[in-house]
């Protein structure tokens, strides 16, 4: 045993001026994602109103291993401790020589945090399953990952027959993909789109931060028509060798025009003329229509291990579309007009994360 080894490990909750100690390590660990960069702290603050309790593991002055968490509370949905609201992967990052003695201070902190909180259940979005014995999510959510050829045709060829199609009947439409500085044409499609499948939308402030918080690396693709009509549109986040688009929005006309799947090609294109290796299709719920979509693109389903720690609970919260009791729900929000649905939004969907 190194005699580093043999040190204490310390558990801190971040301050301001440890975030570029905490964003250096994430981008170093392999185990971390784009969702555990410490600007995240800031959305869920400043947007959503949550308060964070951001967690590190350090030995010797050097930080381990990270826990970024949220307290959601609210009357309709509960009151949890999440990792991380909002985000498709969270749970503890950790160094790969960090020992299980990481893993068991992070994980000790936060159930003394949460029981101090007096929270129903603590979630951890797990990319990979940690405990077994723990209730989890495994069959409602999978992530769809795949890795980014070298050339760009070959990234072409590599999409089913009936997806590449769609791909160059996109292309024949005379669709232009463009990089837009701001989220208006993207948000107006997002909050169209959403609607109509009757949930609601996140405040267009929340998009408008992304983008001044991750700078380039928070990056909206705009797909229009030859005249110049916005159809379809796509907020992408950049991490390392990866590319992660994460939320979008279409138009009626979409369809029609084959915008959609042109919409993902033009992203992957870009991403393969970048140096990107992984592109990430993000998560989906089994059985939906975007579960299908990216099953056509020749992307595989990988579960996602949402596990969860109860304490007030007998059984893991169904807050989700797919939940019956939901319906009538969903039904009332599709006839709501465009402007009252964006007002109201924001004050439902901050509890859903």
């Amino acid at each position: 045993m190194r005699a580093m080894d043999r040190l204490p490990i310390v558990v801190n909750l971040l301050k301001g001026e440890d975030a570029p100690r905490w964003d250096d390590f994430v981008h170093r660990c392999p185990q971390a994602t784009f969702f555990h960069l410490s600007a995240w702290r800031e959305l869920m603050e400043e947007v959503f109103d949550h308060r964070t309790f951001y967690l590190y593991a350090e030995r010797a002055g050097d930080i381990v291993g990270v826990l970024p968490l949220a307290e959601v509370r609210s009357r309709l949905f509960g009151h949890a401790l999440v990792s991380l609201p909002f985000c498709v992967y969270g749970g503890i990052a950790a160094a790969e020589d960090a020992g299980p003695e990481t893993l068991h201070a992070l994980e000790s902190k936060a159930e003394t945090l949460a029981l101090a909180l007096g929270v129903q259940h603590l979630e951890y979005r797990n990319l990979q399953p940690r405990h077994e014995e723990w209730p989890r999510q495994a069959e409602l959510y999978v992530t769809f990952r795949k890795e980014i050829l070298p050339e760009v045709e070959a990234n072409l060829l590599a999409i089913p027959r009936k997806q590449r199609a769609m791909v160059r009947k996109g292309i024949k439409n005379g669709l232009v993909g463009e990089i837009d500085a701001g989220v208006e044409r993207f948000f107006a499609l997002y909050a169209d789109n959403v609607l109509r499948h009757g949930t609601p939308a996140l405040p267009k402030k929340f998009f408008e931060r992304l983008k001044e918080r991750f700078g380039e690396a928070c990056e909206v693709l705009t797909v229009t028509s030859p005249a110049g009509k916005p159809l379809s549109s796509v907020l992408s986040f950049y991490f390392r060798d990866e590319v992660l688009p994460y939320y979008a929005g279409d138009d009626l006309a979409a369809r029609e025009f084959a915008a959609n799947d042109f919409k993902y090609w033009e992203l992957m294109r870009r991403a393969c003329e970048r140096g990107c290796k992984v592109f990430d299709y993000g998560r989906s719920k089994v059985g939906t229509g975007p579960y299908a979509f990216k099953k056509n693109w020749g992307f595989e389903p990988q579960p996602l291990s949402y596990e969860f720690r109860l304490y007030k609970r007998d059984s893991i919260p169904q807050n989700n579309p797919m939940n019956p009791k939901y319906r009538a729900f969903i039904a009332l929000w599709k006839r709501l007009p465009i402007g009252v649905a964006n007002r109201l939004g924001p004050h439902i969907v901050r509890n859903l994360g």
